[in-house]
């Protein structure tokens, strides 16, 4: 303290620098550290607020190791994948009962007892070098949800019409729309497990920006839940339908022009063949199948079918309402090829130009292989140009070798897009009657639905 107060008192009083150097620990040392210390402090609080997932990480080894088993009870997810496990979810609606948790639940369909038996069969009916890397899906990280969903509410009548033993709510997550497909009460163990199926298999497609994503799964308490990106203009067909008029109510001014047509169908057949790509065949291509979103990006959907061809389903009963889209060979009980999605991407083209018109709707589903034997062709839509209409007939070609590929008839649309019409609105004054297409399209029940 005398060597301070004598170096202190060596100083001239102007000697400001002189000053500092005596006390420097006091006047820097001990303000940067403090400063230090508040910086590391704030960042970890932002760290908490926006990326809990990160402060996970520099828990002790302990807590982490803890909660990694806690993960990997559930289904085995890629990466960007959320689960859900044990988190705890509120529900702002009494209509559903069984939003507690339950142990007999999570005991029985932990991962060990869920056995999803997937193959990939390519287009010649054999299985695809690819098929290996879904069946067996490796271990990978996943990041933790939020605890809460908000909003949720029942989703309207109108968003499905078939009563299976899915229910859809609306909620919000993470400031988004989401979409929760929830298993009921009444579901049996084989509508259990096929629905943790279907989840697995929805996981180990993969992500594309032209097939809804899959943003979660809680498979080890009751209810079994899927969330998905909720697609605000819901199916392809139901957003046809409401462009008939002029005005579509609350939902704003549907403007479906040939332009939109090329853009939408071009989505489509990305992730056709992101699919064929995969040695996966769709089958199942039609306006019901594909869902369209806010800004009218249209993903293409349908996949329960694809699901229940590839795990081998069974009790799987074949849905009447596809004949009318169905390639020729898959009438006669042939192998399908990727020409046969062809065949039915060519009759989604006429689904969107007429508006959503059923295909041959004056052909009965019993008479339909004969018709398409005389080589029949679809007439052509009074809206409907020359070029969308050739792309239209050289997808529905009776001998698949007479069909353009994928890449052929994607090149075509990005053509056509470059020239298409943008200007002009279709329109159809008539609204559908829900009975008669029912009854045009072969369904024997109203058993449309979307998710």
């Amino acid at each position: 303290m005398a060597s301070t107060s004598s170096a202190y008192s060596a100083c001239a009083n102007t000697d400001t620098f002189c000053q500092i150097r005596v006390y420097q620990q006091e006047v820097i040392v001990v303000p940067v550290l403090f400063l230090m210390m508040f910086l590391v402090i704030l960042v970890f609080l932002l760290l908490m607020k926006f990326c809990p997932e990160k402060v996970d990480r520099l828990q002790p080894n302990s807590k982490q190791s803890a909660r990694n088993r806690r993960n990997l009870q559930g289904i085995d997810a890629p990466v960007g994948l959320n689960a859900l496990e044990g988190e705890h979810i509120a529900l702002d609606t009494t209509s559903y009962k069984t939003f507690t948790p339950s142990s007999t639940i999570k005991e029985e369909y932990t991962s060990d007892s869920l056995s999803v038996n997937v193959a990939f069969p390519n287009g010649r009916g054999s299985f695809g070098a690819t098929a290996s890397a879904f069946t067996k899906p490796k271990e990978l990280p996943r990041q933790r949800l939020p605890e809460n969903f908000n909003g949720v509410s029942p989703l309207p009548s109108s968003y499905s019409l078939k009563s299976d033993s899915v229910s859809l709510y609306r909620a919000r997550m993470e400031n988004r729309n989401v979409v929760l497909r929830v298993l009921k009460d009444s579901a049996s163990k084989q509508e259990n497990q096929s629905f943790l199926g279907f989840a697995a298999f929805l996981s180990q497609l993969g992500p594309n920006p032209f097939i809804p994503e899959l943003l979660g799964i809680v498979s080890l308490r009751a209810p079994l839940i899927t969330v998905m990106e909720e697609m605000e203009h819901r199916d392809l067909l139901g957003f046809l339908w409401r462009c008939r008029q002029d005005k579509v109510g609350l939902e704003g001014i549907c403007e479906m022009t040939e332009k939109k047509i090329y853009t939408m169908a071009l989505h489509v057949s990305t992730a056709l063949d992101y699919l064929h790509n995969k040695d996966l065949l769709h089958c199942n291509i039609k306006a019901r199948s594909v869902l369209v979103s806010s800004m009218f990006t249209a993903k293409l959907w349908g996949f329960g079918d694809l699901y229940a061809r590839t795990s081998e389903n069974t009790n799987h009963r074949e849905d009447l309402g596809r004949k009318k889209w169905q390639a020729p060979e898959l009438l006669v009980k042939r192998p399908a090829t990727p020409k046969s999605d062809v065949w039915s991407f060519g009759l989604l083209l006429y689904e969107m130009v007429t508006l959503g018109e059923v295909p041959f709707a004056e052909i009965p589903v019993t008479e339909l292989l004969q018709y398409h034997q005389r080589a029949k062709t679809l007439k052509k839509p009074h809206n409907c140009s020359n070029s969308l209409y050739s792309i239209i007939k050289a997808c529905c070609q009776w001998k698949e070798q007479d069909r353009p590929s994928l890449a052929e008839v994607r090149r075509k649309l990005q053509s056509g897009e470059k020239s298409a019409n943008d200007s002009v609105v279709l329109r159809v004054p008539e609204p559908i009657n829900v009975e008669q297409y029912l009854k045009e399209a072969g369904y024997g029940e109203s058993n449309y639905t979307v998710f």
